[in-house]
């Protein structure tokens, strides 16, 4: 079973309109909510895959409800703490003649509750994934993601960490089964900018080195790396599409990693279907259905080059 972790889920009210003006009465052309996070997101796209799994966080007010309405709605288990106080946030999405966004901060948590996530995670066991995706919300310890995987430690149990920065290199130490930074972030965790794909190998090496066993480099239109724990370094170009929706793509590429690897443990599979999932999401106006991703499939290559 795969477990995902949301620490500060969202409704995300997107909007539309032609050009925004600062300062003025703008009306929208068109609007949609959904669900937000990268946890949630990555349980979305399973779904769609047909893999089974549990989506945990935490969920707070009339927009917590919302939700894991929503979620459940799509088909997704969900076993979330429900907060005492406060609400669930709501994020702010303005697509225009330019990109803007508002994210709310979201509820407190208290230390009882947190201890109620860990009695949920009791029930992972081994053989299982538990990804743990985003950032840590400022209402918990900035160890939680260290304090998860040392209770976790000597289980059997496969981990995923989609986080950056320093958030990322504390939880290296516990050997990760996969992390994803993209291009960017792997530059900015070693304070370097990374010129060609003979800097990227390199960082990503780096990253190996200091205990992660798989490291899945996305880059965009660039394509993508994974560093895998047989030594070996795959590379594929991205497959050819407009980009609609670059919210989520990240998320979608670790679900199809996951979906890929569960079929049978093959490092290729694993990573040509998370970057067919990943760019099938970003050519998509939401996350990618199972049609989608297996169009995108075609169009990447079945064997190694």
């Amino acid at each position: 079973m795969i477990f995902t972790v949301t620490f500060n889920p969202s409704l995300d009210y997107i909007v539309g309109l032609e050009e925004f003006h600062e300062g003025e009465v703008n009306r929208s052309e068109w609007e949609h909510i959904f669900p937000g996070g990268k946890g949630i997101n990555v349980s979305m796209v399973l779904k769609n895959l047909a893999i089974g799994n549990v989506a945990l966080g935490f969920v707070g007010g009339f927009t917590g409800k919302e939700i894991q309405r929503r979620v459940k709605a799509f088909g997704c288990y969900t076993d979330f703490v429900k907060l005492k106080s406060g609400i669930s946030r709501i994020n702010v999405k303005v697509k225009a003649n330019k990109e803007s966004e508002i994210n709310g901060q979201g509820p407190n948590i208290t230390k009882k509750e947190l201890g109620r996530l860990f009695e949920k995670l009791e029930l992972i066991k081994k053989g299982d994934v538990l990804v743990l995706a985003g950032s840590i919300p400022k209402a918990l310890p900035e160890d939680t993601y260290e304090n998860i995987m040392k209770h976790l430690e000597n289980r059997g149990i496969k981990i995923v960490v989609d986080a950056t920065g320093e958030l990322l290199l504390k939880v290296i130490k516990y050997q990760p089964f996969l992390i994803k930074p993209n291009k960017q972030e792997l530059g900015e965790i070693f304070g370097v900018t990374l010129k060609n794909r003979e800097d990227i190998i390199d960082a990503a090496k780096r990253l190996q080195e200091m205990g992660s066993q798989n490291v899945l480099i996305s880059m965009a239109g660039d394509g993508a790396i994974l560093i895998g724990e047989n030594a070996r370094v795959y590379e594929m170009k991205a497959p050819k599409g407009i980009v609609k929706n670059s919210v989520g793509a990240g998320d979608s590429m670790v679900a199809g990693f996951l979906a890929g690897y569960l079929l049978d443990g093959d490092l290729w599979e694993a990573f040509r279907m998370g970057v067919a999932t990943g760019s099938a999401s970003a050519f998509s106006e939401a996350l990618a259905t199972k049609d989608e991703i297996l169009k995108m499939l075609g169009q990447l290559p079945e064997k190694e080059s």
